[in-house]
């Protein structure tokens, strides 16, 4: 059996190319929960969830981490080439809902931890998606890469964890030996989520209520069509 490659990755790596939708609200999480292929309403604060947003076809038009930063404040993760088509679509949706969303990006530094930097924070048996805070700051511990540990540092803008500087070009090759993707613009409304694996990652709950695509997500996860 071929042993998967190895390469020793320790530090950190400012994130250009995510950016941040909060939501502010009594009913943040009952929305999102509406919206998102992951449950949000049950999320804790010591949770991350990974979550797609999708078309009634069941097709990603973006993908997101998403946590709770206080009991009515949600913060969601995605590519920046996405962040405001999908901001503009989600907003279509509040209605009557007390949530506010928001483009959020300049008010938060994100970086990628690896090796030593992502292990001052989060102990050797943390789970993916399990969420600490750090003052301030809150780390959530990511699929690892390549034997290395690896997580994403959320913080208020000008706040950076310590650590040594990794390029981004190695934190971009430890998310693609991740195996977890993360939907940008060249490829909305080509996936469903089981395309990508997020079935098998924590990125759809099938006992949750409905949600846009929810029946075509379920149709091809029990009888394998779409």
């Amino acid at each position: 059996m071929t042993q998967p490659k190895t390469l020793p990755l320790n530090g950190i790596t400012p994130i250009s190319h995510l950016g941040v939708i909060r939501a502010v609200g009594a009913d943040a999480a009952s929305f999102l929960h509406g919206q998102l292929s992951n449950d949000f309403v049950l999320l804790k604060q010591d949770q991350a969830r990974l979550a797609a947003f999708c078309t009634a076809k069941g097709r990603m038009l973006a993908s997101f981490i998403g946590f709770k930063r206080s009991a009515d404040e949600i913060v969601l993760i995605c590519d920046r080439s996405l962040l405001a088509p999908t901001l503009k679509r989600l907003s279509m949706f509040v209605m009557r809902a007390q949530c506010k969303l928001s483009d959020a990006t300049s008010d938060f530094a994100l970086y990628g931890l690896t090796g030593t930097a992502a292990a001052q924070y989060l102990s050797a048996d943390s789970a993916p998606w399990a969420l600490k805070a750090v003052g301030e700051a809150h780390v959530l511990a990511l699929y690892p890469a390549a034997g290395n540990q690896r997580a994403l540092w959320v913080a208020p803008a000008g706040q950076a964890p310590a650590g040594e500087l990794l390029s981004e070009d190695l934190w971009l090759w430890s998310e693609v030996q991740s195996v977890v993707a993360t939907l940008s613009a060249p490829v909305v409304d080509a996936f469903v989520p089981q395309m990508l694996n997020y079935e098998s990652l924590g990125g759809v709950n099938f006992k949750k209520g409905c949600y846009p695509g929810q029946e075509i997500v379920a149709r091809s996860q029990f009888r394998g069509t779409l």
